[in-house]
């Protein structure tokens, strides 16, 4: 028997993606936030969305530098990456607070933060406003990964490579057992 969902809850059954810590700057002012809606949005060119709520300091940031970092954290950082959710980038440093080592990045002026396991450069290519958040989808100018926790595809089925996502509320999962398959399609 299924029962009904208050709309409101309705992300919660596709919001375990992925939580990934993206950073942004302008001029001086750095910014990490954790965010779990983000998205591939296509191969050639490689783009990808990240959806920030519009009372967000990481929000005006992106928006003023045109340009972001997704991080991506494993759950040894959760309590890091909790912490940059319930503090304001606008009144704290959150480098120098969770002690995150900021990187130099490839291609872009935002800094890597050198704890997560992978990362990917973006430039803003397109932006727009959805309710009270802004999708910015940027284009992918450069991504990295630890050697060790990539074989064509993220090991986060390994012990060390775990990404954790987010349900909702204060409720997350783990990364777990890796499943192949073979499809054949029919013709």
């Amino acid at each position: 028997m299924k029962r009904e969902l208050p709309i409101e809850e309705a992300n919660r059954l596709i919001n375990h993606g992925p939580v990934v810590l993206v950073t942004s700057l302008y001029k001086d002012k750095t910014n990490i936030i954790p965010v779990a809606w983000i998205t591939p949005v296509s191969i050639s060119p490689m783009l990808i969305a990240v959806s920030i709520h519009r009372d967000s300091f990481s929000l005006d940031l992106i928006e003023k530098g045109e340009e972001y970092v997704v991080n991506i954290p494993t759950i040894e950082l959760l309590d890091k990456v909790n912490f940059c959710g319930t503090h304001s980038g606008q009144r704290i440093d959150k480098f120098k607070e969770t002690n995150f080592t900021p990187l130099k990045a490839h291609s872009v002026r935002p800094p890597l933060i050198a704890e997560c396991i992978g990362h990917i450069e973006c430039k803003v290519y397109d932006k727009q406003k959805f309710g009270d958040h802004k999708l910015f989808i940027g284009a992918v100018v450069s991504a990295s990964v630890d050697e060790d926790k990539y074989d064509k595809y993220l090991k986060a089925f390994a012990k060390e490579a775990k990404t954790f996502h987010h349900l909702g509320g204060d409720y997350y999962i783990t990364s777990g057992n890796l499943e192949t398959t073979t499809l054949s399609v029919a013709g």
